[in-house]
C-alpha cells in the first residue's frame, strides 16, 4: 500500500482551490462588466429600444373634406381605408392556404403572392439578422373588405383542429393573425358621379393624398384638416393598456366645400355635350352657364374628359380644362365687344349706317370680305348679319386707342381670377404692336386670343347691364355638423358699359336668332334668347389653315331679364362649321332644358308669341 505525504496533497488542494476561486473571481468579474454595460454604458441605448417595444405612437388621419354642389348633392368624398399586412414569420407551411384564400379578394395572382407571403431573412444596416414582418399585400382596402377578408381568414381551413394541443391551436390563432390591418388608416377618394364635372373638381394623388388638379388642389389647404395622434403602452401581447395613455389628440377633419354648380344643369350641359361630340365629331367641346347677375358658374364641362378615380388610365390631354386653359381666336363673337364701345363712347348708334361694300372692302391694300354681298347696313343690321366689312368700319370709327381700351376692360389678355388652376391669360397686343390692319381685323375677332371662360364673362356683363363680375365657382365652406363657417361673395370687377349700352347691344343680340340672323338654330319656345354666332379659322404656323375652325354661340336668356348666360365652343367640328348650324343648337337644347328644371319664368308666353319648337333648316 502506497503512502502519500500530507504536505504535497494539502498543497494540491490548495492550487485547485485558488484555480477555482479565479474562475469564480473572473465570472463574477464579467458579469459585473456586463451589468455595468448593461445599466450604465448602454442604459439610454437599451432603456430606448425597451421603450420602442412597448411604446406605440399612431397617427390618426384627419378625414378630407367633401366636395358639394349647390344643392349639397356629393361630388367627391373620403372613405377611410385599411393597408392589408402580412408577417410572414408566422405563416409557415400554412403559405398556400393563405394565398388561395386571399388572392381573389386583393385581386392578386396566387402564385405571386404565395411568394410575397415567403419569409426571407436580411440584415438591417446595423447588421443585425432579421426576417421581413411587415410585408405590404394592399393598399387602400375598404373597411367592409377588410371585414370580410378577416371573416375568411377564421374560417380557413387548416385541417382537422379537433385533436390539437393548447400550443398548436395558439399556432394556428397566430397563423390566421399573421394577416393584419396597419395601425395608421389611409383614405381613399371616391367621386361617386365619375367624370361627371371632372375638369371642375380635379383628382388628388399621391400618398400624401393631395389634391392634384381642379378644386381638389385650388381647396387642398381647406380639404384637408389637421392630424390628430395618440401615443400609448401596450403589453406582451400588443394590446393597448389605456390606462397608460401619455398622449391622445383628435384629429381636426377638413372642412367641406361648397360649389355653385348645381348637379343637374351639369348633367344636362354633359349628355347635350356627348350628343353634339357623335354629330359634328369635334377634337374638342366647351360649355358654360354662368348666371350673370352674380358670375356664379351652374356647369362648366368639357370633352374628352375623364374619370377623376382613375386619372392615370387617362391621356394628361383629356385631363385638360379647355374652359380656362385653350384660347381661339373667338371670331364673330367678338363683334359685340366693337359695336358696345362704340355705343357707349358715341360714335355710333343701332341706327347709324355703315356701307358694306357689296361685301368686299379694301383696307391698308388688303382685302376684307362678307360671307354675302351686303349694301348698307344699320349698326343692329351689322349685328344680325354678322359682317365683317360693317364691324371694321364701327372700329374704324371709333379708333384704335378706345378699341383697344374697351377690350381690355372687358378681360381680355387677362385672367378672370376664377378658382381653377391653369388659367391662361389669352392674347391681347399692346396698342403699339398693332399694325395697320389691326384696327379692321380685331373688331371681328382676328389676332386676339381668348378662352371660353373670357368669352362667358364678356356676355354675361352685357347681360348685367354692362358690369363686368369675377367667374364664381366656390360658394362657401362647411363643417362636419354643416355649419357654414365661410360664405363666398359675388366679386364685381368693373363697369365697363352703362345700362343703356348693354340694353342697346341686347336689342341687337336679339336679331341674331330671328329672321334674317345667324342663329336661327339658337331660338328658344319660350324664352327670348339674345347671342352671337362665331366661326373663325384657326391660325396655323404659316396662316390660317384651311378647313380648321372654332366654331362658337354665346347667348343669354330671357334676353330682357337674364337668367343664365350659356356658351358652346366646338374646336373643329367636321362637315358644318358654322357656329349657327354646330354650337347653336347645342345652346338650344341645353337652355331649354335647363330652363325647365330650373323653372325659369317664360317671357313668350306672356307676349303671346310662342316659337314653333320644330327647328328652322
Amino acid at each position: 500500500m502506497d503512502h502519500y505525504d500530507p504536505g504535497v496533497l494539502r498543497y494540491a488542494a490548495k492550487r485547485w482551490l485558488l484555480f477555482f476561486a479565479a474562475i469564480i473571481l473572473f465570472s463574477f468579474t464579467l458579469l459585473g462588466y456586463r451589468l455595468v454595460d448593461l445599466q450604465v454604458i448602454r442604459h439610454d441605448q437599451l432603456s430606448n429600444a425597451a421603450r420602442g417595444n412597448t411604446i406605440r405612437t399612431v397617427e390618426r388621419a384627419a378625414r378630407r373634406g367633401d366636395i358639394l354642389d349647390r344643392r349639397g348633392n356629393l361630388l367627391a368624398t373620403s372613405l377611410f381605408v385599411k393597408t392589408v399586412c402580412a408577417d410572414p414569420s408566422m405563416i409557415g407551411e400554412y403559405r398556400p392556404h393563405i394565398a388561395r384564400t386571399l388572392a381573389p379578394m386583393i385581386e392578386m395572382d396566387e402564385v405571386a403572392l404565395n411568394d410575397r407571403l415567403a419569409p426571407r431573412v436580411f440584415r438591417n444596416e446595423a447588421g443585425q439578422v432579421r426576417t421581413n414582418r411587415y410585408v405590404v399585400l394592399k393598399r387602400k382596402v375598404p373597411r367592409e373588405k377588410w371585414d370580410a377578408m378577416r371573416e375568411a381568414l377564421q374560417k380557413m381551413d387548416l385541417g382537422n383542429e379537433a385533436g390539437l394541443t393548447r400550443s398548436q391551436r395558439l399556432y394556428l390563432r397566430g397563423v390566421r393573425k399573421s394577416i393584419f390591418a396597419d395601425r395608421a388608416e389611409d383614405q381613399l377618394r371616391v367621386y361617386p358621379g365619375k367624370r361627371l364635372a371632372s375638369h371642375v373638381l380635379g383628382f388628388v394623388g399621391g400618398a400624401d393624398h393631395k389634391g392634384k388638379e381642379g378644386m381638389e388642389a385650388v381647396m387642398d389647404s381647406k380639404l384637408t384638416g389637421t392630424r390628430g395622434w395618440l401615443v400609448t403602452e401596450t403589453d406582451s401581447r400588443k394590446r393597448e393598456l389605456v390606462s397608460m395613455r401619455r398622449q391622445d389628440v383628435a384629429p381636426r377633419n377638413g372642412l367641406n366645400v361648397v360649389l355653385t354648380l348645381d348637379i343637374g344643369v351639369q348633367h344636362i350641359v354633359e349628355a347635350e355635350l356627348a350628343k353634339a361630340v357623335e354629330k359634328h365629331k369635334p377634337l374638342g367641346i366647351t360649355a358654360l352657364v354662368v348666371v350673370p347677375r352674380t358670375g356664379e358658374i351652374l356647369a362648366m364641362a368639357n370633352l374628352p374628359d375623364f374619370d377623376p378615380n382613375i386619372p392615370g388610365k387617362h391621356e394628361a390631354a383629356h385631363r385638360r380644362n379647355r374652359a380656362v386653359t385653350d384660347t381661339s381666336e373667338p371670331g364673330s363673337t367678338f363683334k359685340i365687344v366693337t359695336v358696345a364701345a362704340a355705343l357707349q363712347d358715341q360714335r355710333v348708334s343701332l341706327g347709324s349706317k355703315f356701307d358694306c361694300e357689296r361685301g368686299l372692302f379694301y383696307y391698308g391694300g388688303r382685302r376684307l370680305r362678307d360671307h354675302h354681298a351686303y349694301d348698307k347696313l344699320s349698326v343692329k343690321e351689322i349685328i344680325t348679319k354678322s359682317s365683317n366689312i360693317g364691324s371694321a368700319k364701327v372700329a374704324l370709327r371709333l379708333g384704335a386707342p378706345r378699341l383697344h381700351h374697351y377690350v381690355t376692360d372687358f378681360g381680355f389678355g387677362q385672367r378672370t381670377r376664377i378658382s381653377l388652376p391653369g388659367e391662361v391669360r389669352g392674347t391681347v397686343h399692346p396698342l403699339k404692336k398693332w399694325n395697320k390692319l389691326s384696327i379692321t381685323r380685331v373688331p371681328m375677332g382676328h389676332e386676339v386670343a381668348a378662352t371660353p371662360i373670357q368669352m362667358a364673362m364678356m356676355m354675361s356683363a352685357v347681360a348685367n347691364d354692362g358690369k363686368l363680375m369675377r367667374p364664381m365657382l366656390v360658394h362657401s365652406l362647411r363643417d362636419e355638423s354643416g355649419r357654414v363657417v365661410v360664405k363666398y361673395h359675388s366679386e364685381s370687377i368693373r363697369q365697363v358699359v352703362s345700362s343703356e349700352t348693354a340694353a342697346k347691344v341686347t336689342e341687337a343680340l336679339k336679331t341674331v336668332v330671328g329672321e334674317g340672323g345667324t342663329a336661327k338654330r339658337a331660338r328658344m319656345q319660350y324664352h327670348t334668347v339674345a347671342g352671337k354666332t362665331g366661326t373663325a379659322q384657326k391660325p396655323g404656323p404659316g396662316g390660317y389653315m384651311p378647313g380648321k375652325y372654332y366654331s362658337s354661340f354665346v347667348g343669354f336668356f330671357p334676353a330682357d331679364e337674364p337668367a343664365l348666360c350659356i356658351l358652346v365652343g366646338l374646336d373643329e367640328p367636321a362637315g358644318d362649321y358654322y357656329g349657327g348650324l354646330t354650337a347653336a343648337p347645342v345652346f338650344k337644347a341645353i337652355a331649354e332644358r335647363t330652363a325647365s328644371y330650373l323653372g325659369i319664368k317664360p317671357d313668350l308666353v306672356e307676349q303671346g308669341t310662342v316659337v314653333s319648337s320644330r327647328e328652322e333648316p
